[in-house]
């Protein structure tokens, strides 16, 4: 079986990193260059990267999916967030490249001190937004000096065997899975588009592609995007910069002759055609270097945020429907796990890597799954402490008895994407345990149980999943929640639900995760996530109000559960949840796992 599920140092090798180094430093010289910034991206700055794209993976061996390096003539440094501190210490040739901090400090503030005076530090404009390249160039001036846009990527220019871009089939997502027709979404976002200002929409990111055009691919690892990228024009009609390979003449007859295929290095050029016109780019996703062709070719720059991002994040009952059906599936594949793991972890000899495998095995014997939605998270012991862990050969751990156990995972199906976490207790957990994971079940419970004025953010929600731990004196430092596709990618915006203050309000059809979690550093770590879907509640108050459906179905480990530290009406939510679970599942599972399903799923 081909494995979905890839250990994260099975292609990382340290060693590779001095020569590589040494290349990338005379092509610099070469090119009269004194430094280079090498951000984990490609042109469409999505979270996941086609293999001719990994050019931070392949200069510092990092395979991580957020991160960047600078290299300079005498230094390089490396700069990853929390996620990754302890990978990139395992996979990097730390005396090559000095690990940083992506957030606290990022390639902008160390350049303000480390790049020399006068010196010319190079960025490729297709791989950094134009936010970020303003940024960019703000730090380096602070060093007195210069941010130089090179015509061709250094990296590339010393990557003999760099692999080809991807040409894998684009399909069409049928209207009866997207719930609207293409055509009908491209005049929608044209004539908003219109509305403020704009004759013409450039798109880049792939997801809004997609969902505009009610079309997938198969371009990028877990997200089934079709690369590309394309131009709405007042009138509807759109140029579609796609890889001739990858078309069908089901996807020709189903796009039409409202949208034009052309390829992808016909793109810039396309631009230059622009002159004269508004056109509406999104400074914070778009590649810089489509700002600066704009601008030379006399076109009149829009800076707006990309409208297929709301529009994309609010589901229709058709796409909200296919997600429950996902969920339906996808909660069938977990209670196998979470019954097989019962039986099996207490008897030694279970992995993170080996009971990630297993969960990747049963999901596939799903005829509807295509992927998993993200590489898993298995994690075992102080592993768990660790939020985003990823495991390796290296870091593989076994379970052991009376050690806590985190799973966070998905899959990918064609009327849905999943995202569960469930925490499990290999053997008797310890008091504290028990305390941590109900305040974080008590969190959980109250955000599904919201119930806000229509105009709220996440941000104003997030302390009342918080509010349990924060009592003791406790916190935990990711969000409580974030966007979901619908068959497109696992994180998407523009909404979610955390500290930071984003201002786009929850609005019915969003889907958003809702995970609180506890990290005990070194020891272990908790996590609960369901899906939850925005909708508007079934009595209507003096105010339009909003709530919570809960989508995912898998039982909440009972054995980590306190009662006494609940109340009423959190046990009876317990309760009821656990009774809609068993009632979807039970005739959907083996009669084992459905004899595990009922202990699982009893009355406390």
């Amino acid at each position: 079986m081909t494995k979905i599920f890839q250990s994260f140092d099975d292609q990382s090798n340290p060693a590779t990193c001095a020569p590589r180094l040494t290349l990338l430093r005379a092509e610099l010289a070469r090119r009269g260059l004194a430094g280079f910034i090498v951000p984990r991206s490609d042109e469409h700055q999505g979270e996941y990267v086609p293999k001719r794209a990994e050019r931070l993976a392949w200069l510092t061996a990092f395979t991580g999916s957020a991160g960047a390096a600078v290299v300079l003539t005498d230094k390089a440094a490396i700069f990853v967030d929390g996620r990754y501190t302890l990978q990139v210490r395992q996979q990097t040739d730390t005396t090559q490249f000095e690990p940083r901090d992506l957030v606290e400090e990022g390639p902008g503030r160390w350049l303000e001190s480390a790049a020399p005076k006068g010196s010319r530090i190079g960025y490729d404009p297709w791989l950094h937004t134009a936010n970020a390249v303003e940024a960019l160039k703000a730090s380096v001036a602070k060093a007195g000096a210069t941010l130089v846009a090179c015509q061709t990527n250094p990296i590339d220019a010393i990557w003999a065997d760099q692999p080809e871009g991807p040409t894998a089939r684009a399909i069409v997502q049928a209207n009866n899975l997207t719930g609207e027709a293409a055509e009908t979404k491209r005049v929608r976002l044209a004539e908003e588009a219109k509305a403020k200002g704009a004759e013409a929409l450039v798109l880049t990111m792939p997801d809004s592609i997609c969902w505009l055009l009610n079309i997938r691919g198969d371009d990028v690892p877990h997200t089934p995007f079709a690369l590309s990228f394309a131009i709405l024009n007042g009138d509807g009609s759109t140029d579609l910069f796609l890889d001739e390979h990858k078309t069908t003449p089901e996807l020709i007859q189903h796009l039409g002759n409202s949208v034009r295929l052309r390829p992808p290095a016909d793109f810039a050029p396309a631009l230059d055609d622009l002159k004269g016109k508004a056109v509406a780019v999104d400074p914070g996703t778009a590649a810089a270097a489509i700002f600066d062709r704009l601008a030379a070719a006399g076109a009149s720059v829009v800076r707006l945020a990309d409208p297929c991002q709301l529009a994309k994040a609010i589901k229709n009952p058709i796409e909200i429907e296919g997600m429950r059906k996902a969920h339906i599936r996808d909660g069938v594949a977990m209670a196998k796990f979470l019954g097989w793991l019962t039986r099996e972890a207490p008897k030694g000899g279970l992995t993170e890597i080996s009971a990630a495998e297993k969960l990747e095995a049963i999901r596939k014997e799903s005829e509807h799954l295509t992927d998993l939605s993200f590489d898993s998270i298995s994690a075992a012991r102080e592993h768990a402490a660790i939020p985003h862990y990823r495991v390796t050969h290296t870091t593989n751990l076994p379970l052991s008895l009376d050690q806590i156990y985190l799973i966070d995972s998905g899959g990918q199906y064609p009327d849905g994407t999943t995202d569960i976490t469930r925490t499990v207790i290999v053997g008797t957990p310890s008091a504290e345990m028990k305390d941590r994971f109900t305040r974080v079940l008590k969190g959980h419970i109250a955000l599904a149980t919201a119930k806000f004025p229509e105009g709220t953010t996440g941000h104003a929600l997030d302390s009342l999943a918080r509010r349990p731990l924060w009592e003791v004196g406790l916190d935990y430092d990711h969000g409580t929640g974030h966007g979901v596709g619908a068959y497109l990618s696992v994180h998407e915006g523009p909404q979610n639900i955390s500290k930071r203050a984003i201002p786009q309000a929850l609005k019915a059809g969003m889907i958003v995760s809702n995970e609180p979690g506890y990290y005990k550093a070194g020891e272990y770590g908790i996590r609960i996530e369901n899906l939850i879907v925005v909708r508007q509640p079934s009595e209507p108050g003096e105010r339009r109000m909003l709530e919570f459906e809960t989508i995912t179905l898998a039982p909440i480990d009972l054995d980590l559960v306190e009662p006494m530290l609940l109340t009423d009406e959190e046990t009876n939510w317990l309760n009821a949840y656990h009774e809609r679970v068993r009632d979807t599942l039970e005739q959907l599972v083996d009669d084992e796992t459905r004899r595990w399903l009922d202990h699982a799923t009893r009355l406390i």
